[in-house]
């Protein structure tokens, strides 16, 4: 559910219905086994943005960010899930590339359904894509201190990427790019990384 919330906010999600089980994004690693020659390739297209419940489950290697989150191994009937609350959950949505994935892909749906315009531009264009990618995430409009929040956060990750457009291009897996390109790839990275935390709101995350 929280991956699937991820992608919904993000515009990846696919709504495609039944059909064989699917292979999303998963850290590199996880099927090496010296006694099999299986190997995880990642599903193209929307199939790489199903809904978890169509996940591809091998209970020697289930899919780590599941188990993270407290899913069963599938070796034995579970009645009641044990739920728990740990860093590594927490390092897991920041860092996990699928949910990094659905960051960018929100950051950029962001830019896309706010754009500039004559009458909204500067300061209050920011606040308008702020408040679109808290209400994307938590389905409520911000408070003005949770958009100012937003904004400062923006903000100083603009400032960071515009000095460091090595930085910019790494976060967007671009490649290098100057004059008004880079100008343009610093705003997205910046959002990407505000989208990054907004994904990893607690009310997010579990309301």
């Amino acid at each position: 559910m929280i991956r699937d919330a991820a992608l919904s906010a993000s515009g990846l999600l696919s709504s495609k219905i039944g059909g064989p089980s699917v292979f999303p994004l998963q850290p590199d690693g996880i099927w090496d086994n010296p006694y099999s020659d299986a190997k995880w390739v990642t599903s193209e297209g929307e199939d790489k943005y199903r809904r978890g419940l169509y996940t591809f489950i091998r209970r020697t290697s289930p899919y780590p960010a599941f188990m993270t989150f407290d899913a069963t191994s599938r070796e034995f009937c579970t009645v009641r899930r044990v739920r728990t609350n740990t860093p590594l959950q927490a390092l897991t949505l920041l860092n996990d590339e699928a949910f990094f994935e659905a960051a960018r892909a929100l950051a950029a749906r962001t830019l896309a359904e706010v754009p500039a315009t004559a009458a909204r531009t500067g300061p209050a264009l920011e606040k308008a894509r702020a408040s679109h990618a808290f209400r994307l995430c938590t389905s409520r409009t911000p408070t003005d201190m949770e958009t100012a929040r937003i904004v400062r956060s923006y903000e100083a990750q603009l400032r960071h990427y515009r000095s460091r457009p090595g930085d910019a291009a790494k976060v967007l897996k671009d490649g290098p790019v100057s004059g008004k390109a880079a100008s343009a790839q610093a705003e997205r990275a910046a959002w990407t990384l505000v989208a990054n935390a907004l994904l990893n709101l607690d009310e997010t995350v579990t309301k």
